[in-house]
């Protein structure tokens, strides 16, 4: 089966940057196949750009915990007939607080959710469209990436992971028509700091600044001119270039005053 438009792939996709995405995808003429953990509000969203914008779009409710989900998504887009042009790996979550006294179950799901199936997916995709000649990965990090982070270690940690493969991959990449495009928002109004139990923190209350929409606009059109790199807002662009001029114990420890509630250091 042949698509009379291009498809795109969102994880994600339910909430925040993810849904924003997912949206301007849509109005772009991109079929889309969204998935996310919560049923009924992927199916709400489905029928809602499938109406507004004429394309196709499917729900795919699948828990990126699961290490199985990847190939699952995979076999039941194949079985849709849904080719998937474009790849945008946004899905992720993090929690706050001291590691060693952290849920140790919620921090493998993290490292499964940021690294594992964004790493799963990729690898999924990549080659399809490697050997079609054409194709775009998104891979969404965060300004997290550029340093470490105390009371949200695996967090940054996970991120940093996500900066360092997909530039990685660009370059290998590089002459084969897919591009893959690293997006690094700074703290940004979603959902993400309710689940990280982040409001008390100041990098989730008063830096909390970003709009979803204005950063899945700059995300969108950085990967279409195939760029490398997208950090939203210069604010943001400078405060990932200031860790390279501290040394790397202050630096963390900056970071620390950040992500710190009261009473944790």
């Amino acid at each position: 089966m042949t698509q009379a438009r291009p498809g795109a792939l969102v994880t994600g996709a339910s909430s925040g940057i993810g849904y924003e995405l997912a949206k301007l995808l849509a109005r772009e003429g991109h079929d889309v196949a969204l998935v996310a953990r919560s049923a009924d509000q992927l199916e709400k969203i489905a029928s809602d750009l499938g109406e507004d914008f004429g394309v196709r779009a499917l729900a795919v409710p699948a828990d990126l915990s699961d290490p199985e989900s990847p190939d699952r998504i995979s076999a039941l887009l194949g079985e849709a007939g849904f080719q998937v042009d474009v790849l945008v790996n946004n899905a992720g979550f993090g929690t706050m607080g001291r590691f060693v006294r952290s849920d140790t179950g919620a921090q493998v799901d993290m490292v499964e959710v940021n690294i594992s199936a964004l790493t799963h997916l990729t690898r999924l995709y990549a080659e399809r469209m490697m050997v079609r000649g054409e194709g775009r990965i998104m891979n969404v990090a965060s300004t997290a990436a550029f340093q470490p982070g105390p009371f949200m270690a695996v967090y940054f940690a996970t991120k940093a992971y996500v900066l360092s493969f997909s530039e990685a991959l660009a370059e290998e990449l590089r002459h084969t028509g897919v591009s893959v495009t690293t997006l690094c928002p700074g703290p940004t109004v979603t959902g993400f700091q309710k689940r990280a139990g982040m409001e008390h923190a100041p990098i989730g209350g008063r830096m909390v600044t970003g709009d979803a929409a204005a950063v899945a606009r700059a995300g969108y059109a950085g990967m279409m001119k195939g760029r490398r790199l997208v950090i939203p807002g210069l604010l943001n662009r400078v405060g990932t270039t200031l860790p390279r001029f501290f040394p790397r114990a202050l630096a963390t420890r900056i970071v620390a005053r950040l992500t710190a509630v009261r009473g944790d250091y």
